[in-house]
């Protein structure tokens, strides 16, 4: 079924619309109690299974300054959202709904790393790492490395659900989640499409320690955006790692070259660099105002589920910063790395993607094998008339209004 017409940037689904309105009158008729978004409350509830455990499993793998690091970086995050993103009550279930899986990720993977500590040991391959500012092009070219079988990429459901699971069992919440958050938001597929098996940027791992880069795009929380972007990432980075090896470890591909893509990524691009010193980097550039453009569109859906009271002016403003900060953080972490590096340019890409693929293999000193193209032709061919076209119409539409 077709989605409804997204009649401007900040339009709500219908279901959003009737969700929202439920859960505020459950609360305040008292059919239901209210989220407690407190980090005590959170910690509390993550912590109630592993009963005298609970404060081994947070140390578990990690360092005493990676431990704080999470501690704090909670604790700020609920108090900006608390004064500053004036969530509805869709958001605040939606806030804690995260939170709360965070956290409890963050005890799981502790407890995990206790009884399995060679987890941590694992030695990967040197990985591929796409650079570049979301909407620039980044989600095709992490897709058509990813289909390349000497490569190794990440799925929406171990990005979304890292904690090692039986039977599979991660595809089945990320089908049944997708199914949800589809109803709730019908214009999320063509924004950012998504299956449960499907290539998958790891955004997800960096929010695991609580990065920004994710909650600032559905949250209006410029405090802590602010102290987090001055605070230095490693904890998070380190964080990442952990979670990168346990995943390479438990799906068997630690000794093939990951194509990792995640946005942020630019504004931590020293600190990945310094941890991943033999990576291969791959850079994608799209002019700067159609990046902006793209950006706010996909803000501005993120956040109207959540707030009432979204402004478009402070989205815009929010992702000029981001733009001007990720390009200077860049040009500062390039300037010294000796590395290999390929660049891309979104309207190459888009005009002739195969002589693109063929000049970053190049310039990667990597083989760009029969198998591999045969693959990567079949990703295109399967993505002709996708969702994504879908987000272009609308941005066309909003530019023309």
């Amino acid at each position: 079924m077709a989605p409804p017409t997204r009649e401007h940037l900040l339009a709500r689904g219908p279901l959003a619309e009737r969700a929202n309105a439920f859960l505020g009158k459950a609360w305040e008729r008292g059919w239901l109690p209210p989220p407690a978004l407190d980090p005590e409350a959170l910690w509390a509830l993550a912590a109630k299974p592993y009963g005298a455990r609970a404060e081994a499993a947070e140390h578990g793998g990690r360092s005493e300054e990676d431990v704080a690091d999470f501690r704090e970086r909670l604790a700020r995050l609920i108090a900006s959202i608390d004064d500053e993103a004036n969530l509805n009550p869709l958001g605040r279930a939606m806030a804690w709904g995260q939170l709360s899986r965070m956290v409890k990720n963050r005890l799981a993977f502790g407890a995990l790393w206790l009884e399995r500590p060679e987890l941590l040991a694992t030695s990967l391959a040197p990985p591929i790492i796409i650079i570049g500012h979301m909407r620039s092009g980044t989600t095709r070219i992490h897709t058509l490395l990813a289909a390349d079988p000497v490569h190794a990429h990440t799925r929406y459901c171990d990005a979304y659900h890292p904690v090692p699971t039986p039977l599979g069992m991660n595809r089945v919440k990320a089908a049944l989640e997708l199914a949800m958050l589809g109803l709730l938001n019908p214009w999320m597929q063509s924004i950012h499409p998504m299956a449960p098996a499907a290539v998958e940027e790891e955004l997800a791992w960096l929010s695991a320690a609580l990065h920004h880069s994710i909650y600032e795009s559905q949250w209006h929380i410029p405090a802590y955006s602010a102290w987090s972007e001055a605070r230095d990432p490693l904890p998070i980075y380190r964080e990442f790692v952990r979670i990168l090896k346990t995943d390479a470890a438990h799906r068997g591909l630690a000794d093939r070259p990951r194509v990792l893509k995640v946005p942020a990524f630019a504004e931590d691009l020293a600190t990945l660099l310094a941890l991943y010193p033999d990576a291969r980097l791959v850079l994608a550039t799209r002019e700067h105002e159609a990046v902006l453009k793209s950006a706010i569109s996909l803000a501005a859906n993120q956040m109207a589920i959540q707030s009432d009271s979204c402004c478009l002016d402070a989205i815009e403003a929010r992702w000029r910063h981001k733009i001007g900060l990720r390009e200077a953080r860049m040009a500062e972490a390039l300037a010294s790395w000796q590395g290999p590096v390929a660049r891309a340019c979104f309207d190459a890409l888009g005009s002739d993607w195969e002589a693109a693929i063929t000049g970053i293999y190049a310039d990667l000193g990597l083989a760009l094998t029969p198998a591999a193209r045969a693959a990567m032709r079949k990703v295109m061919a399967a993505s002709e008339g996708g969702h994504h076209r879908a987000h272009a119409a609308q941005l066309a539409r909003f530019a023309g209004a």
